[in-house]
């Protein structure tokens, strides 16, 4: 899957990093706020899910092969795809210094982003068939990658991983979460609570990717109003709003690389 291209794309000058104080601060209240959210899940607390549970995701993983098309279609620019890093202030220690983790977004935390939706046309009418949908991209880890240990901020929100392109050798390629070892397949969906510890191997010669996709967790009353509340004040935090324009900048670099061919 090799690209040709003229052009580096580089992190460009504006990007920001680092976590703002306000972000830093609450996460130092996540832990008593989690426990109480976990009492009003619909769904258990747990660091896995059966999929069964979750009945929305048949017409997605239906879509597979059509989805896994665009993105091979958005991959020939992969040069232009943003490091994670590069977009998302104060996940340098988790992503490092390299590049080998790419995330193309379609949505973050409500705000879509216009471009790539237009792009992948298959994928944005799955995700419009999202209920509660926060954030979704395609997540692409290089071979050789090394995600470290490390864990979302809220309960108010869960992860899907929707398998496009997995590793022949699967086993090298896997996702521990809390106590549980998890190997991709392609078509099966992996629902996560990130709140848990995860970290990540890709450890063969073939890249992994998966539609990532954020959604608010199911929840009772009176949790579901706190966690309408926590998913409203991170969407209007400064960090959210510099990643918004790191990727500003990123857009420019792929509309670019498209124009170059």
């Amino acid at each position: 899957m090799a690209t040709n291209h003229t052009t580096t794309y580089a992190a460009p000058a504006g990007i920001q990093r680092g976590q703002s104080r306000v972000i830093k601060q609450a996460k130092k209240l996540r832990h008593g706020l989690n426990r109480w959210l976990s009492r009003y899940s619909l769904v258990g607390d747990t660091p896995t899910y059966d999929p069964a549970l979750f009945p929305w995701l048949e017409p997605i993983v239906a879509a597979v092969p059509q989805m896994r098309a665009e993105m091979l279609a958005v991959y020939r620019h992969s040069h232009a795809i943003p490091a994670f890093r590069d977009f998302a202030p104060g996940h340098e220690r988790i992503a490092g210094d390299s590049d080998a983790w790419r995330s193309f977004f379609f949505h973050g935390y409500g705000y879509p982003i216009p471009e790539n939706l237009r792009r992948c046309p298959q994928t944005a009418e799955m995700l419009a068939g999202v209920p509660g949908l926060v954030s979704a991209m395609y997540s692409i880890i290089a071979p050789g990658t090394h995600i470290a240990r490390h864990r979302g901020v809220s309960k108010a929100i869960m992860t899907i991983h929707v398998p496009l392109i997995v590793p022949r050798d699967r086993a090298r390629c896997r996702m521990q979460v809390h106590d549980q070892m998890v190997h991709w397949q392609e078509g099966t969906p992996v629902i996560i609570d990130d709140t848990w510890f995860h970290e990540v191997w890709n450890d063969t010669d073939e890249m992994r990717v998966v539609l990532l996709i954020q959604f608010r967790r199911p929840m009772r009353q009176p949790g579901r109003m706190l966690a309408d509340a926590i998913v409203s004040f991170v969407r209007h935090s400064s960090f959210i709003q510099r990643a918004r324009r790191n990727l500003q900048h990123w857009e420019k670099a792929y509309a670019l690389a498209e124009r170059e061919g």
